[in-house]
């Protein structure tokens, strides 16, 4: 069956690689700032099941389609990506030597059937209690503006994040044990999406 992964994420479609599946990529377009909810775990979910639902729709064929959404909650705020230097410096500074919850919001498609699952999961991350020069440098690098809660564990970020308490793939912005699990609820196994690969 095709496994498409209605994301634009290079972190996800790497994770999903190196854990052995090659999905198709589809980005679903959805306008993000359209959906609300009132928990950061609620509103991952929200936007999940709309890229997957909209990706879903325009997939020719069986296809299991996964969408994913991250942002992190800090004191009950739901972050996204800072989109901007300014808008990261200034979150990284609030976050400094803190703890916050990265929350993934997984939809898994299944077209032929049609059937949906989807989840949140929530991973949490202790930051650094970096410097001010620390911080400009990060954020200077311009990796900090476009990503889910301004920071990556897989990326230039690393340095900053002393640890994390759950899945770290969740962190990246996709959970394997998760995905693995959505599968088993529709009634596949991992296998249905091409794991393990053919040697």
């Amino acid at each position: 069956m095709k496994f498409v992964l209605a994301s634009a994420s290079p972190a996800r479609l790497a994770t999903l690689r190196a854990a052995g599946v090659d999905p198709e990529v589809v980005v679903s377009g959805v306008d993000e700032d359209a959906i609300t909810a009132d928990t950061t775990a609620e509103l991952v979910v929200l936007l999940a099941t709309a890229k997957a639902r909209a990706v879903a729709d325009r997939v020719d064929g069986a296809a299991l389609v996964l969408g994913c959404d991250s942002m992190l909650d800090l004191d009950g705020v739901a972050l996204g990506k800072p989109g901007s230097v300014d808008a990261a410096r200034e979150r990284w500074r609030a976050m400094r030597g803190r703890t916050g919850v990265l929350h993934t919001g997984h939809c898994l498609i299944d077209t032929a059937a049609g059937r949906s699952e989807a989840v949140a999961v929530g991973t949490e991350v202790r930051f650094a209690d970096a410097s001010d020069a620390e911080i400009d440098a990060y954020c200077g690098t311009g990796e900090p503006s476009e990503v889910a809660g301004a920071f990556t564990i897989d990326g230039l970020g690393g340095w900053f994040v002393e640890g994390v308490t759950g899945d770290h793939h969740n962190v990246v912005g996709v959970s394997l044990p998760v995905v693995r699990r959505l599968l088993g609820v529709l009634g596949h196994g991992v296998d249905a999406i091409g794991y393990p690969p053919r040697q």
